[in-house]
């Protein structure tokens, strides 16, 4: 039996009629390559057939403990219908990106079928380039970006030919547990949870302020008094949010808008000032929400706070799926008119946040979970979500992601992949996203915003670009 970890089950529990906790890629391809010049559906769907094999998560279905006594399992699905998650739809002329993105924003926007493994894919033509775009939408609960690159692995090629598959996963199945089953082995369980959280209380009190758990009153004071009487020397951190227009509860609508730099142009800039490509990113996606705080008349005196996911995943849990990642909080300076200013503040604060989560253990956002029983946990994650939003100020602003990815042209289902968009997830009291992935040369960034609190997302796209031609001169 495959039982979701308390890190998969919190992104279950963060889901609500306004909130989702899926993510998704769109990937753009050019059907030239194919010996047809075409693709569609149709071959779209035999690819995943063919591939299916390799890739167990897109046939498991979830399945709750009876009265929510443990966390959920994962079971395979014996009516699985390829035909429900593989679909096919058509942009209006004339094609163009914001028509996509609007489109992409709409289809994110809605939940997945929590009767149905959690994943859909659609096939989009219609675009004014005579490309085809790819949108997957898959729930957080099943992958992390480090999983989530492990399945697009399998699905993408070296050549239009396509290449000889490995074997298949041979450990991949679920299993069919029975409900009966999956009660007793609940209720055995129930005597277990003080001394699953009296082993995590070592790891995870004196930590406490680097989870989503630090805007609970006295979070920081007890994380601090902890460290001293168990020695800790950990590096910590006086990061405070302030709040902003894309602080608030969110709507159930979406914003999307998504283009590319040119990764040796920003390798430039890393070389000439002596940071990294990351530093860079976080730099001139500072620059860009400075100026659209500007714009809205709402930029605050101190840094904003940006959350930025780092992966803990190991060789040995290659292939296990899940999450493996560590939230950590870095400011994003805004503060900062002057951009070399800037990029050399965001050097030392990215530094210092490295600092900090080397000595941070890998499963904190595991061992914090433990502390709140199955049956009432998610109740509790939507609680913190609530003060996040309702009392003081949020924990972090924004999401800024950045991934690296293959540095050569890849194919699916013999098309070839020109760009691949991340669209990832915003919540109550962080209604931003920003996550690039870098491929084949460039880097590509996918925003995703609050429809209600930023109307006008594509201007930090132009806003992006931007802020990296101010580094370059």
């Amino acid at each position: 039996m495959r039982q979701l970890t308390s890190l998969d089950a919190q992104f279950l529990a963060l889901e609500t009629p306004r909130q989702t906790g899926h993510v998704g890629g769109l990937a753009i391809l050019d059907p030239s390559t194919r010996v047809d010049k075409t693709i569609d559906c149709a071959a779209v769907k035999d690819l995943l057939r063919e591939r299916l094999p390799l890739l167990p998560p897109f046939r498991w279905r979830l399945n709750e403990v009876p009265l929510g006594l443990d966390y959920p399992y994962w079971i395979d699905d014996d009516e699985f219908d390829l035909d429900y998650h593989a679909r096919e739809i058509a942009l209006p002329k004339p094609g163009s990106d914001k028509q996509l993105a609007d489109q992409v924003a709409r289809i994110m926007s809605r939940p997945l079928d929590r009767a149905r493994p959690l994943w859909e894919l659609y096939v989009i033509d219609g675009l004014k380039s005579g490309h085809t775009a790819v949108l997957t939408k898959i729930h957080h609960a099943v992958i992390d970006g480090m999983s989530g690159a492990e399945i697009m692995g399998l699905l993408l090629d070296l050549a239009p030919e396509g290449r000889d598959l490995p074997e298949p996963v041979k450990d991949g199945h679920a299993g069919r547990p029975s409900t009966a089953g999956m009660l007793a082995r609940s209720l055995l369980g129930v005597p277990r949870y003080p001394v699953r959280a009296l082993r995590s209380l070592p790891r995870a009190v004196p930590n406490i302020d680097e989870t989503r758990f630090s805007v609970l009153p006295g979070a920081g004071t007890v994380s601090r008094l902890t460290g001293r009487l168990t020695g800790s020397s950990r590096p910590r951190s006086d990061l405070k949010a302030p709040k902003t227009r894309f602080s608030s509860r969110i709507s159930p609508h979406r914003r999307f808008a998504f283009g590319q730099l040119d990764l040796a142009e920003v390798k430039k800039v890393k070389n000439v000032y002596g940071v990294t490509v990351n530093d860079v990113v976080v730099s001139i996606c500072a620059g860009a929400v400075r100026r659209w705080l500007i714009d809205h008349d709402d930029l605050p005196a101190d840094p904003l706070v940006a959350q930025i996911p780092v992966s803990v995943r190991t060789s040995d849990q290659v292939g296990t799926y899940g999450n493996r990642i560590m939230l950590m909080s870095a400011p994003l300076h805004t503060e900062i008119e002057d951009p070399v200013e800037r990029l050399e503040l965001t050097h030392e604060s990215m530094a210092d946040m490295k600092e900090r989560h080397r000595a941070l253990p890998a499963e904190l956002l595991q061992d914090v979970n433990h502390f709140v029983p199955p049956a009432v946990f998610s109740r509790a994650a939507q609680v913190t979500f609530r003060l996040a939003t309702s009392v003081g100020r949020p924990t972090w602003n924004l999401v800024i992601s950045n991934v690296p990815g293959p540095q050569f042209p890849l194919y699916l289902a013999g098309a070839r992949l020109m760009a691949n968009y991340p669209v990832s997830v915003i919540t109550d009291g962080m209604g931003l996203n920003i996550t690039v992935m870098s491929y084949d040369g460039h880097m590509d960034f996918g925003i995703v915003a609050d429809r209600d609190q930023m109307p006008d997302v594509w201007c930090l796209i132009d806003w992006i670009s931007e802020s990296l031609e101010e580094l370059k001169r």
